[in-house]
């Protein structure tokens, strides 16, 4: 089943990478969200190694490398991507290193090695929170940081109809489940907020910060129009999930 899953997964990025070619990268965390000139998550990334997991078109390793970075290392599951953030990349400072892997597995990256590890809309694609997390538990050094976003578990069960909010699917509801936005077949994970923070912490993660905050702004509308990620919606619930968390010393 895992392997189906991702098979599936990595035929649909593909056919869909241009879609998202430069789609919401750091600073930015995800639409209508706080990005990183307002929440300083990273701190200062000169001089650190840093992995992107889920690195998609590249554009968040490419903004790491402006502020300094000194290793940029990212790992996607679709080819089409990789190729994608290899030209994208292909100017940058810091030397690069790009790997074309499920995030479940380790496609041989060094242990204890990373000051950073980021997920940006990327981690609810694993079929496996636990094998994901510990892998990059493993790969970061202690102390290092590890942040993620994604879209806010409570967001997915609601919809908007005639200015009225309807809780359209059970929160508790977690699991595999076939994503229906795109024209091409896909599967993601449900996950509750509680599961996210419990399997960090059980994977040896000290949780720092979690936010929730929506930006909703003249400005953050225009730039985030987006139907799914709707103003209307956002006015009641966050878009987005940002959680900071840090391996033990």
């Amino acid at each position: 089943m895992k392997t189906e899953i991702l098979e599936k997964n990595k035929e649909s990025w593909n056919l869909s990478a241009e879609r998202f070619f430069g789609r919401n990268p750091l600073p930015e965390y995800g639409p209508l969200a706080p990005v990183e000139d307002e929440l300083n998550l990273l701190g200062d990334p000169a001089g650190k190694k840093v992995l992107d997991i889920g690195c998609g078109s590249g554009h968040s390793l490419l903004y790491m490398d402006g502020r300094g970075a000194a290793e940029l290392w990212g790992i996607d599951l679709s080819p089409k991507q990789i190729q994608t953030a290899q030209q994208v990349l292909g100017g940058a400072a810091a030397p690069v290193r790009l790997f074309e892997s499920p995030m479940e597995n380790d496609p041989g990256l060094p242990d204890q090695y990373f000051d950073i590890v980021y997920s940006i809309y990327a981690l609810g694609w694993t079929t496996s929170l636990e094998e994901t997390l510990g892998n990059i538990h493993r790969f970061l050094k202690p102390g290092g940081t590890f942040i993620f976003s994604w879209e806010h578990p409570f967001f997915s069960r609601i919809r908007c109809k005639d200015s009225s909010i309807i809780i359209d699917k059970p929160y508790h509801e977690e699991g595999i489940y076939n994503h229906e936005g795109w024209n091409t077949p896909a599967f993601m994970q449900q996950y509750k907020v509680s599961t996210y923070i419990n399997a960090l912490v059980s994977q040896g993660f000290k949780i720092e910060r979690v936010i929730e905050e929506a930006c909703l702004s003249e400005e953050d509308r225009k730039r985030h129009s987006n139907r799914w990620y709707s103003y209307e919606k956002a006015q009641f619930l966050p878009t987005t999930i940002i959680i900071k968390s840090t391996k033990a010393i």
